[in-house]
């Protein structure tokens, strides 16, 4: 018995050595989980009758090889689609045979194609609506591989226009009682905001705001557009309250109720429409004012917003935390073009490793949980970072000696049966 116990020793720690050495080599590989042997004891019930009272056992064996997928370190990288996940959870990656596969590697890319791919050109997943190479992403649906359109986004006419700012509630009427552009005696304050076309070319609308002399907290607001004046409504009058802001109208009150109506802004949106000479649409779309002011300061503009802008090309990919992919395009507009999916696992031991930092379901794990990060069990992201292997050098160098002191052990305990043997043959 004792060969066979001191054998099944030898294999046990050879075993362990393997799965440290094996960690050892992979302390520098990105998203690596550390393993470590699970011993169990080995009994042969059969050459003792299984009478508890003089069982020996016939060695140990190792029962299984666990993996330890606590977090690892993050590191910064320079790439901006490489990904950590802070947290559980692994990525949905599309190998190139079609099969499904998870990893906890977040080097990513972009392959020729337009596809965020890992180094060996496997597509990360994700949620993303593509129709023809325009992506965009919608809802949820089924897992595809995230593409980035190679294409710039196109122009965008402006619809809705947004000022704020004050006009100076200590100012005179002008001078000049007839209005003209180029007179600055005939307008109190002036400002610019730029907009888009159909095509992406850039117009100037410019705003004049005229005190009027009645009734009390009064301005015409005059509009051109590259400098061609705009038809005059006399509707476009500002009128604010006594405590300078935007006057407000309470629509009839039915006799039937009591109490005031909502209240709602009134002559405080200007309709813009005029026609243009670059061959585009023409301009049709309303810039509100109601976030005007009529206080003693002096004029100043807080904010100019308007929702059109040029054509443009993609300049960079980033990702956020909860995944979504975004584009970034050279005339400042971001889209967004896809969300990371993650997934998690009942049981991530029962995942069967494939190498190359990817595992593959079994039936042990369970079928994955897919899910946006920040969901469910789902950890976050980490964009421009990298989670660095959890392998614990120092602890797998003390296990190592350990474990080649054991082999040393069992070593022994053969050399000394084999001792034993040998008293027992050399007996006359």
């Amino acid at each position: 018995m004792a060969f066979q116990q001191g054998l099944s020793g030898l294999a046990s720690s050879a075993r362990a050595l393997d799965v440290i050495s094996s960690n050892v080599a992979n302390a520098s590989t990105v998203g690596f989980k550390a393993s470590n042997a699970v011993f169990a004891d080995n009994f042969a019930s059969a050459m003792t009758g299984a009478m508890s009272s003089i069982q020996i056992g016939a060695g140990g064996m190792v029962n299984t090889v666990r993996q330890n997928f606590a977090q690892g370190g993050l590191t910064t990288t320079s790439n901006p689609l490489d990904m950590a996940i802070n947290g559980s959870g692994f990525f949905q990656i599309e190998r190139t045979n079609g099969t499904t596969a998870y990893s906890r590697n977040g080097q990513f890319d972009l392959d020729k194609d337009g596809y965020i791919v890992t180094p060996l050109g496997e597509k990360l997943m994700g949620y993303q609506t593509r129709v023809g190479d325009t992506v965009s992403l919608v809802g949820t649906g089924t897992p595809t591989p995230i593409y980035v359109p190679p294409q710039g986004l196109g122009a965008k006419a402006t619809e809705e226009a947004n000022i704020r700012a004050n006009l100076d509630s200590s100012q005179a009427v002008p001078a000049n009682g007839t209005f003209s552009e180029t007179d600055p005696a005939s307008y109190n304050s002036m400002t610019s905001i730029r907009v888009y076309d159909s095509l992406g070319n850039e117009h100037q609308l410019s705003l004049y705001f005229v005190k009027l002399a009645t009734p009390d907290n009064t301005w015409n607001v005059r509009t051109f557009l590259d400098g061609q004046a705009l038809p005059f409504d006399p509707a476009d009058t500002l009128t604010f309250t006594q405590n300078g802001l935007p006057r407000q109208v309470l629509p009839p009150v039915p006799p039937a109720t009591t109490g005031a109506a909502d209240p709602a802004y009134a002559n405080f949106t200007l309709d813009i429409a005029s026609a243009v000479s670059t061959g585009a649409e023409d301009l049709n779309f309303t810039i509100s004012l109601t976030g005007l002011t009529q206080r003693n300061a002096a004029f100043s503009v807080t904010e100019l917003r308007q929702d059109g802008f040029p054509p443009g090309e993609i300049a960079g990919v980033s990702v956020t935390s909860d995944g979504i992919v975004q584009g970034r395009y050279s005339n400042g507009q971001t889209q967004n073009l896809g969300q990371v999916v993650l997934a998690s696992f009942r049981n991530p031991n029962g995942l069967v490793s494939l190498g190359n930092n990817l595992w593959a379901e079994t039936t042990e794990s369970g079928q994955p949980a897919i899910g946006i990060p920040g969901s469910g069990l789902n950890g976050t992201l980490s964009s421009g970072q990298i989670e660095e292997s959890n392998v614990d050098m120092s602890q797998e160098l003390v296990q190592m000696i350990i474990q080649q002191r054991n082999y040393q052990a069992n070593a022994k305990s053969i050399t000394t049966q084999d001792q034993l043997l040998q008293t027992l043959i050399n007996m006359r």
